[in-house]
C-alpha cells in the first residue's frame, strides 16, 4: 500500500492506494471517525451490487452501524432533486454531528455525497472510496463537491476536505474498458500538465493492460501532483486553475452532446487537444505538441476533436469560473509538462475557436 498525506491549515488527511483495502475500510474509518456510530453509505445502481456488502461486513465488524443510499447510476443524479432526498433520508436514519457519510463509486456518487456532506447540520465528516480511475486520480482529492445546475455543470458546491481517501485498486478490474479511458484522459493532463517523464511513461504503455500492470504508481504520481497543487491553492483562486487544462472546452463539448453523448473523459481529452491547437496559434504552445497529445489520447481511444456549435462554446467560456469579468484564464501549455494560465478576452477566445 503506498500513502500521500493532504497537509492543508485546517484539515489534513490521507490517501491509501492499494489491492484489498476494502476488507480493511472499517479500521482505517474508525481511526479518523473515532466518535462514529453511524455511517450513511452513498453509493449507485452500478457499484452497489459490486461492492456495497463487502464495504459494509468491513464497517460493521469495525463497530458502526451503517445505512445505504443508492442513486441512480449516471450523470443525471448529480443534481439538486438527489441532494434533497439524501438530506431528508440522513435525517431519518438519523445522522449527527459525530457520524460521517462515506462516498462508494465515481465522481457523480462523490461530489454529491460530498455535497450532502457539507452542509448537513452544517458539515460532518466525510470518507471518500472512489471506484473509477477518473475519481481516484481527480474527483475524490481535493475536496470540490457540487451539484449540477440546468445552467451547467458543477455550479452549485462547496469545498469540503474528506477525513480519508480509499483507492481500492481492485475496483478497477470490473470498468468496462471505455469508463477506464475516461480515467486515463485525466491521467494524462497530469502528465501535461506538471511532468513531462510521466507524460513520456504514460506514452510508452499505451493499453490498460499495461498501465493496470504499473498502477499503484500511475496513483501515486497523479495524486501527489494533485496534492502539491491543493496544498499551495486550496480555494482554487490561483495554480490549482492549471488542473483544469482541457476543462473549459471539454465543458462546451459535454453540452453540446446534452450530457449524454460524451463522457467527461471524452470531453476533456478533446479539450486538452483543441487547447494545445489553440496555444499553438497564439504562440504559445511548441508546434510540435498537439501531436504528441493527440497519440496519447488516440492510443486509448479517446477523441482529440468533437464537434461543437458556438453557441455551445460561448455557454461554456461564458460560464467558466475561471473567468474575470470580459475575461478568462485558458490553461495552455508552454511546453510538455508545463501548463500556465493565459488571460485574454472571451471573445478573442470564441473568434479563435
Amino acid at each position: 500500500m503506498k500513502t500521500l498525506t493532504v497537509a492543508l491549515e485546517r484539515r489534513s488527511y490521507e490517501i491509501h492506494i492499494g489491492s484489498g483495502l476494502l476488507a480493511g475500510a472499517g479500521a482505517a474509518v474508525r481511526a479518523v471517525c473515532p466518535r462514529a456510530g453511524r455511517l450513511f453509505l452513498v453509493t449507485d445502481s452500478h457499484v452497489a451490487p459490486l461492492y456495497a456488502r463487502k464495504l459494509e461486513e468491513s464497517l460493521t465488524g469495525a463497530g458502526f452501524e451503517v445505512a445505504r443510499h443508492v442513486i441512480p447510476a449516471g450523470e443525471s443524479s448529480k443534481c439538486a432533486g438527489q441532494l434533497s432526498e439524501l438530506w431528508e433520508q440522513m435525517m431519518d436514519v438519523p445522522l449527527t454531528r459525530t457520524d460521517a457519510v462515506i462516498a462508494l463509486g465515481g465522481g457523480v456518487v462523490g461530489d454529491l455525497a460530498g455535497f450532502a456532506a457539507a452542509t448537513v447540520l452544517r458539515g460532518v465528516d466525510f470518507i471518500q472510496i472512489p471506484t473509477t480511475l477518473l475519481a481516484q486520480v481527480d474527483s475524490s482529492v481535493g475536496g470540490k463537491v457540487a451539484v449540477d445546475l440546468k445552467a451547467g455543470k458543477n455550479l452549485a458546491g462547496a469545498f469540503w476536505q474528506p477525513k480519508l481517501v480509499l483507492m481500492d485498486t481492485d475496483t478497477l478490474a470490473t470498468l468496462p474498458d471505455p469508463t477506464f479511458a475516461d480515467g486515463m484522459a485525466e491521467v494524462i493532463k497530469y502528465g501535461c500538465i506538471r511532468d513531462r517523464e510521466f507524460f513520456d511513461f504514460l506514452r510508452a504503455r499505451p493499453s490498460r493492460a499495461e498501465i493496470m500492470a504499473e498502477i499503484e504508481p500511475v496513483l501515486y504520481t497523479c495524486c501527489d501532483i494533485k496534492r502539491q497543487v491543493v496544498e499551495s491553492d486550496e480555494r482554487d483562486t490561483g495554480e490549482r486553475m492549471l488542473l483544469n487544462f482541457g476543462h473549459t472546452l471539454g465543458h462546451a463539448y459535454e453540452l453540446a452532446g446534452h450530457y449524454e453523448t460524451w463522457t467527461h473523459g471524452q470531453a476533456v481529452a478533446a479539450g486538452m487537444a483543441a487547447a494545445c491547437r489553440v496555444g499553438v496559434t497564439l504562440g504559445i504552445t511548441p508546434p510540435e505538441v498537439p501531436g504528441q497529445v493527440e497519440e496519447a489520447l488516440a492510443a486509448l481511444g479517446l477523441p482529440t476533436a468533437i464537434p461543437c456549435a458556438r453557441d455551445n462554446y460561448a455557454a461554456a467560456v461564458g460560464r467558466d469560473k475561471k473567468g474575470e469579468g470580459e475575461d478568462i484564464s485558458l490553461i495552455l501549455l508552454a511546453e510538455l509538462g508545463r501548463a500556465i494560465p493565459h488571460k485574454m478576452p472571451r471573445a478573442a477566445l470564441l473568434e479563435l475557436l
